[in-house]
């Protein structure tokens, strides 16, 4: 008997401002480093690079590549995973994608997270644990970050 796969981690999060201005915090790299990393690299295209450094009781640098992008709609990349995870996830190439889609409700706009890919097994439910509570909280810094762009 083959062990299933782990459920993908989504998370979602509704932020009150215009699409545009949403987008470009996955795009802009002084954006990204306002909530997401300390340090980020993006080349906007498929193909390009999405390369984010995170300092901290963990540092690690994720050197990921747009996978597919839509402007104003979607963004996803794949993910390299900090040392703890490394082996794991890494080797020899990234074994999970992130994926981040945009859509308008009457709050806002929903931004969901769906971070795909995981394996199977207790070093694979650590790791997807470590990487939930990880977006949990930057997603949550995201609208955070962009309420206080807009309105001080």
């Amino acid at each position: 008997m083959v062990d299933e796969e782990l459920d993908p981690i989504l998370i979602q999060v509704t932020v009150p401002l215009p699409v545009p201005m949403i987008f470009q915090a996955f795009l802009d790299p002084g954006q990204l480093s306002g909530w997401l990393a300390s340090r980020a690299e993006v080349s906007p295209k498929v193909g390009g690079v999405y390369e984010l450094a995170f300092d901290g009781e963990t540092p690690f640098v994720s050197r990921g590549t747009i996978l597919t992008l839509t402007p104003d709609v979607d963004v996803g990349f794949s993910w390299f995973a900090p040392p703890p995870f490394a082996k794991l996830m890494n080797e020899p190439s990234p074994k999970t994608h992130v994926y981040v889609r945009l859509q308008e409700s009457p709050e806002g706009v929903d931004v969901t997270l769906e971070h795909i890919g995981w394996g199977s097994g207790e070093a694979w439910e650590e790791a997807r644990s470590w990487h939930f509570h990880l977006w949990d909280e930057r997603l949550s810094r995201l609208k955070d970050f962009l309420i206080k762009q807009a309105y001080g």
